[in-house]
């Protein structure tokens, strides 16, 4: 799985950086909600101040990791369904070494930068329980923050965003890094290797299909690949795009299509659907589709047609719209 999290002071724009990731269906784990729920638990009054106290009477009693591991059942769980998960609220280095602790080099970091005036501005108009209400507390705030390592997490990010225009211009921003991180298909070919059968043909009829796909071989062919440009190529050149579309919203799940292919055609370039029991055991083709509505993406791949003809065509930047 990958995990994407935004570091960045108090009211730097992170929850709507995460606003805008749930919009492209990127499930979200927010940290200060873990914080806000302890408040409420001990019956406290939700405001910066005792959020700030239980924040740190956590870190003191469990280790300054502490909120990132009682978040990592919550990112799990969000995980199994999209392969990918998006953290808001970073604060600490400490929690940016457990992040990559459990997800090694899937763990991206993105810094978002801003002024303090134009953070104490978005104060004002967001009115949050816990908000600041000057901007004196909130430089307070920011020190405290750094007192956690927020300046030292803050340099660890992989990348840094902008945050002091318009809304507009954060939005695309934040948009476009987030395509450029984000993983958004991933496909897995697999098919047993019959003793009669040549394991190059099998891996020809798998390139055939899908060229960029990286092939492993034993008692089972299985190749992945992040690109599906060819077959979709494929599915308008035979003009069989009722019938892909068809076998794609019949065999979907969750965010995932399985379809059975033909293996002796795809040695030609051809797609054939098949059912379970054929003769030679198929082509297990897998699309999993991660911030994206699996709808989408089978518009993308086979849209309706009139008269055997797309009626529209999308691109792929707009199957994230």
């Amino acid at each position: 799985m990958k995990l994407i999290a935004f570091v960045g002071y108090p009211l730097s724009g992170k929850s709507t950086a995460a606003k805008i990731a749930e919009e492209m269906g990127i499930p979200v784990v927010i940290m200060g909600d873990i914080i806000r729920k302890e408040v409420m638990e001990r019956g406290l009054e939700l405001n910066d101040e005792n959020a700030g106290k239980v924040a740190k009477e956590l870190r003191e009693k469990e280790g300054m990791d502490a909120v990132a591991k009682k978040c990592l059942p919550e990112i799990k769980r969000k995980a199994s369904n999209t392969g990918v998960v998006i953290v808001d609220g970073i604060r600490g280095i400490a929690e940016i070494e457990r992040f990559r602790k459990e997800f090694g080099d899937d763990f991206i970091l993105i810094g978002i930068e801003s002024s303090t005036e134009k953070r104490f501005e978005r104060a004002l108009k967001r009115r949050r329980e816990d908000d600041i209400d000057s901007i004196d507390k909130l430089r307070e705030r920011d020190r405290r923050e750094e007192s956690w390592g927020m300046s030292e997490a803050f340099e660890k990010a992989n990348i840094i965003v902008e945050n002091n225009s318009d809304i507009d211009s954060f939005r695309e921003k934040i948009r476009e890094i987030l395509r450029n991180f984000f993983r958004a298909i991933e496909v897995e070919i697999e098919t047993p290797l019959h003793p009669t059968e040549d394991a190059e043909k099998v891996i020809k009829a798998i390139k055939n299909l899908f060229p960029e796909a990286k092939i492993e071989v034993d008692d089972v062919v299985r190749g992945k690949s992040e690109v599906v440009d060819h077959f979709r190529e494929l599915l308008r050149r035979q003009r069989i795009l009722d019938t892909a579309r068809t076998e794609m919203i019949r065999n979907t799940s969750g965010n995932e299509i399985t379809l059975l292919l033909n293996k002796q055609t795809a040695t030609v370039s051809k797609i054939n659907f098949v059912e379970e029991d054929a003769v030679l055991s198929p082509l297990r083709v897998t699309f999993r589709v991660y911030g994206v509505k699996i709808e989408k993406f089978i518009d993308y791949m086979a849209p309706e047609t009139r008269e055997g003809k797309p009626v529209r065509e999308i691109e792929w930047s707009e199957v994230f719209e």
